[in-house]
């Protein structure tokens, strides 16, 4: 009785490790998307547990009469949806700026905004990591004083 015991236990203990899917220590990729202007982000993720991250994204836009930035930070909670999916949500902020001159109108400005996150990612067998998310952003300024719906590719490698 005591070999079954432990026969189940061990069972269980396997099953419910193979079914936790841990999350990559670090990612390093591109998040494109778009919202006012700000397309593509390099992007860093971060592990703290086994389901919970921090994200950075670094953007920027060099045009013929405007530049700009900007810089989010984002905690994230993951979870396991099937095998290789997991889809997660988190929140923060970040901010940026943007400096405008066609000569006549000149315009600069540096803004804070806080923002959510909700997404789906698939981790490859190979360490690529490839997600679809939603980000609604809320701005404090003059420029970017509204509600603003991000959505974006991101393509991660994984380390």
């Amino acid at each position: 009785m005591k070999k079954v015991f432990l026969a189940a236990i061990a069972l269980i203990g396997f099953t419910l490790t193979s079914n936790a899917q841990a999350i990559a220590d670090n990612a390093l990729g591109l998040r494109l998307g778009d919202s006012d202007g700000f397309g593509a982000e390099i992007s860093y993720q971060r592990a703290l547990a086994d389901n919970n991250r921090l994200e950075f994204d670094l953007g920027w836009r060099d045009g013929n009469d405007y530049d700009g930035f900007k810089l989010a930070g984002l905690y994230q909670w993951v979870f396991p949806l099937d095998d290789m999916f997991n889809w997660y949500v988190g929140a923060g902020g970040g901010l940026g700026s943007f400096d405008y001159d066609n000569g006549t109108v000149s315009d600069s400005e540096t803004f804070f905004f806080a923002a959510g996150d909700i997404g789906i990612e698939y981790n490859f067998d190979i360490p690529l990591l490839i997600s679809l998310d939603f980000r609604p952003e809320i701005g404090f300024g003059d420029f970017n004083d509204d509600l603003d719906f991000d959505i974006a590719l991101g393509i991660r490698y994984q380390f």
